[in-house]
Order: C-alpha cells, then structure tokens, then sequence
C-alpha cells in the first residue's frame, strides 16, 4: 500500500470523525455509526448504520449530509458517496444526498423549513453538558467554593479534553472564548447569578446525564442490532481499491 493510499484512508477517517449525533454529541465513528468505507479511484463510498430502523429521520439525514460535507473537504478524495442502510427513510435519503436536494427537497412537504434551529437545539445541549463537566472537575479536584463559581473564567479552567470540548462547543454557537469570559453562562453568553449557580448546575447535569444515558442505550441496541458484525466503536471495515499513480 503506498503513502498516498494510507494518507487518504486515514484523512477519510479523520472527517468522518468530526460528524457527531445531534442528540448525543459524540462522532458517529466512536459511536460504531460507520458501517464501512470504500476508496477507489472515483472517490470514496460511506455506509452509515444506526440503532433502529426508526431512529429520527431529522438525525439521520444530518449525519448523512454532515459526513457528506466533511468528506467534499479532503482534499484528492473525489466523488462523495453516502449511504445511509436499513433506515425506514434510506432510500429517500440517499437520493436527496446523492442529488444535493438539501434537507427540504429531500422531504417535501414532510420537512420543517430547515433544520438550522434543530442543530442550534443540540449544539446549546451539548454546551450546557460541557460547561457541568467543566465545573463539576473543578470542584472535585480543587478547593473551589459553589459560591465562587459564577466569577470562574475559561482562563481558570485547566487544559485537558474537557476544556477543549467546551471551547468547541463555544465556537459552534457564536460565544466568546476570550480567556476572561465567564464559564458558567445563559445562551445567550451572559453569566449566571451567584445565587442561580446552584439550580443552573442541577439542569445542567440532568442534561449531561441524559446525553450520556441515551449515548449508552444507543450502543446497546446497535451492538444487538449488528451482532454479527464488528462491535460498536470498532474501526469501520476498510476497503481500499484505488490503484496507485
């Protein structure tokens, strides 16, 4: 197998993993929601499986085109093929991709106006689960008081994944990553009262709970749905039939 080869597979890899749930805001590629991926020399065709065959079709033809989109990025890959297998919508999704008919056109009459507000839902989701493992370290791992928490900066917060993630998760709703930014904030990027900090931090662990419970329940259906195939969070079969230049 030459560089190139490698290189592409692993570029292939590497975008399908910035695809993440909507719902449970972990890559589809760690959630084991990649069934395959194949190379050859018009460019690369993806397989997508999910839990159920009645897993939302809003979801589904997010990952879809998120993958879709991912992929048009790396560079030399040619032709992006997504297909989304045994999903009560596959067939409807698949053509709206392949066609590029957008969301609406995909579904016609079936469709919101778009799913711009959906995403916006859970990205606020997926930030409110990041700021509560954010804090929620603080306070296991050093002295600080609840009564302090309100006045927590981003430059407080210790570098690590958890302060990463938050950060992206910053980034994808429009809020400040300025050092002296509160951590602990209201969408709309305004800090939390020392006396709300408390009931906000409750709502912001049941949120994380829940994405993580509903991340846990999805990978056990997918494991039983697939049993006779790699176990979830595998990586996904690999077929490379590009030939060399």
């Amino acid at each position: 197998m030459t560089t190139l080869a490698v290189s592409v597979e692993q570029n292939v890899l590497e975008a399908l993993a910035t695809v993440t749930d909507p719902e449970l805001d972990e890559p589809i590629t760690e959630l084991g929601f990649v069934r395959s991926v194949t190379i050859d020399n018009d460019g690369v065709t993806v397989h997508l499986r999910l839990p159920t065959a009645f897993c939302s079709p809003n979801f589904a033809y997010l990952m879809a085109s998120d993958a879709q989109d991912a992929l048009r990025l790396v560079d030399g890959v040619g032709e992006v093929r997504i297909m989304l297998d045994d999903h009560h919508d596959s067939t409807k999704i698949n053509d709206g991709l392949a066609a590029d008919a957008g969301y609406v056109g995909t579904f016609g009459v079936e469709a919101e106006e778009s799913l711009s507000e959906l995403r916006r839902i859970f990205l606020r989701k997926a930030h409110t689960a990041a700021m509560e493992r954010c804090v929620e370290s603080l306070l296991k791992k050093t002295s600080l008081e609840v009564d302090k928490i309100s006045a927590l900066t981003l430059r407080d917060l210790p570098a690590g994944k958890d302060k990463a993630a938050l950060m992206r998760r910053r980034i994808a709703i429009g809020l400040s990553t300025c050092p002296n930014s509160r951590v602990l904030v209201d969408e709309e990027g305004r800090g939390i009262a020392r006396e709300e900090v408390p009931m906000r931090l409750r709502f912001a662990k049941s949120v994380r709970i829940s994405m993580e419970g509903n991340a846990h329940f999805c990978r056990g259906l997918l494991a039983t749905r697939y049993a006779d195939e790699e176990p979830v969070g595998a990586v996904p079969s690999i077929t490379n039939l590009r030939s060399s230049q």
